[in-house]
């Protein structure tokens, strides 16, 4: 992936343009602000001197009517230069009294009359170049009369100051920006970084899991939602080690159990073919190719019905009926193998017991678990059902007397391809499915299945089976 189209990338440029846009925005209404306030300033001192010099001039003029010229200048002289201002006194007719100015800027000024016009006998704000005879300037001005004689009053201020002032806070303002900038974008790009590591190394991790490398992992983060991410990626290379783990015994164990049918039936063929075994014993090793030939079509079948359920292919036809039915006909299947080991059967002599499953599968489950229990039950032993309900569960239990499993045995008998010890030596024919898919069928009904054993004694399987329809 191109560099421009990385996480990183992205996060770094979109940061940084965010703070460069907010900067950029807060300078603007810096600019405003101050422009506003350095104005508003001046505005409020240009009309505190243009009241005071009115009031000082008037008060000249009437102590001394005649020689008050020298004396008013001096005077305006002495607040403008306080304030760094500009005051102007003149007739109503524009003409130039007296100024503050010591170097003749004002000589020979002439006011616009239609300035004039603008001012009261209270402070105006005006901004005027008068008419082109002066730069543009902020003008605080004002009328007074003293005997009779009108007068005006002007304190103003180039409006080049504003504009200084406005543009050194924006040099001040632009190098703080730059400086601020610079170190905040270094900031990002190492946050940035740090940011799209963890992303960067899941990126290894999942290049490593597609290897077929399953014992990588993530480390912790100190990031919370990266955290989450890590766990959650860690427990699906967990699932997917322990699904490869189960793969691999499961072909490993397929493999198994086809190639002994197959090596007995292969060699038993070959042996006639060439003569090795003689023709009056056909039908003993017949029997045996038959015999192998039933094993690997049961194998075939369990394999068959675990995938449709896994793949959720098999869906159950749900209707009702009695929980002994299905007992009772694999019992006869089996009547000769129970009727040779002598085996008692209990717990068949009480009332109804409905289910609401599916009648075929719940036939497979008792058939695997009543031939597992004829398997291992003692000679003269009992194999006894007991039947309960719980809200709309059934719970059924199917316990055979024996020399029961270990504790280290439980967990394991619902594995595929699972056989105890004793098992393999009772029955060569058995292919390690049976209890497996017995799980899977009682889970496709929503129940649960549990095995309890005491050594020497007995082995009780106990499941529960819905017995109503669920809305």
């Amino acid at each position: 992936m191109s560099n421009h189209k990385s996480i990183f990338f992205k996060y770094f440029f979109i940061c940084s343009a965010v703070i460069l846009i907010s900067f950029i925005c807060l300078g603007a209404v810096l600019l405003l602000v101050s422009s506003r306030y350095f104005l508003q300033e001046k505005k409020d001192l240009l009309e505190k001197n243009a009241r005071a010099a009115a009031q000082n001039v008037q008060t000249l003029i009437s102590r001394s009517p005649t020689g008050w010229r020298n004396d008013v200048v001096q005077s305006i002289k002495g607040m403008a230069a306080g304030s760094n201002i500009d005051i102007i006194i003149c007739d109503k007719k524009g003409r130039l009294i007296a100024d503050s100015s010591t170097a003749g800027r004002f000589t020979d000024l002439q006011i616009p009359e239609g300035l004039l016009e603008n001012f009261s006998d209270s402070p105006t704000y005006q901004l005027s170049d008068m008419d082109g005879r002066y730069e543009e300037s902020h003008i605080v001005g004002l009328s007074f009369s003293v005997s009779g004689p009108e007068y005006f009053c002007m304190a103003l201020t180039p409006k080049a100051e504003q504009d200084d002032y406005v543009w050194q806070i924006m040099r001040i303002f632009v190098l703080t920006i730059c400086l601020v900038f610079i170190a905040v974008v270094i900031a990002v790009y190492f946050i940035a970084a740090r940011l799209s590591a963890p992303i960067i190394e899941i990126a290894e991790v999942s290049r490593e899991i597609g290897k077929g490398n399953f014992s990588v992992s993530l480390p912790s983060y100190n990031i919370y939602e990266m955290q989450e991410l890590a766990n959650a990626f860690n427990d699906m290379a967990a699932s997917l080690k322990n699904y490869d783990t189960m793969r691999n015994s499961f072909v490993a164990n397929v493999s198994h159990e086809l190639r002994t049918p197959m090596t007995s039936i292969g060699g038993f063929v070959d042996g006639m073919l060439d003569g090795t075994i003689p023709q009056e014993e056909y039908e003993h090793y017949l029997k045996i190719i038959s015999s192998e030939v039933a094993r690997l079509t049961r194998l075939v079948r369990s394999m068959l019905n675990l995938a449709k359920i896994e793949a959720g292919e098999l869906k159950p036809n749900l209707t009702k009926f009695s929980v002994l039915e299905p007992i009772v006909d694999t019992l006869v299947t089996f009547e000769q193998r129970l009727e040779a080991k002598q085996i008692e059967i209990r717990g068949l002599d009480t009332e109804r017991v409905d289910l609401y499953a599916d009648n075929d599968l719940i036939h497979q489950v008792m058939y695997n678990l009543i031939e597992n229990a004829i398997k291992f039950v003692d000679p003269g032993g009992y194999i006894e059902f007991a039947f309960s309900s719980v809200g709309y569960m059934t719970v059924i239990s199917i316990k055979n007397s024996g020399e029961g499993l270990s504790e280290e045995e439980l967990p394991l008998v619902f594995d595929r391809f699972y056989k105890t010890d004793k098992s393999r030596g009772l029955d060569a024919t058995g292919v390690g499915l049976g209890l497996n898919i017995v799980r899977s069928i009682i889970r496709l009904h929503g129940g649960k299945i549990m095995v309890r054993s005491v050594k020497g004694e007995y082995t009780e399987f106990v499941f529960t089976i819905p017995n109503k329809k669920l809305d």
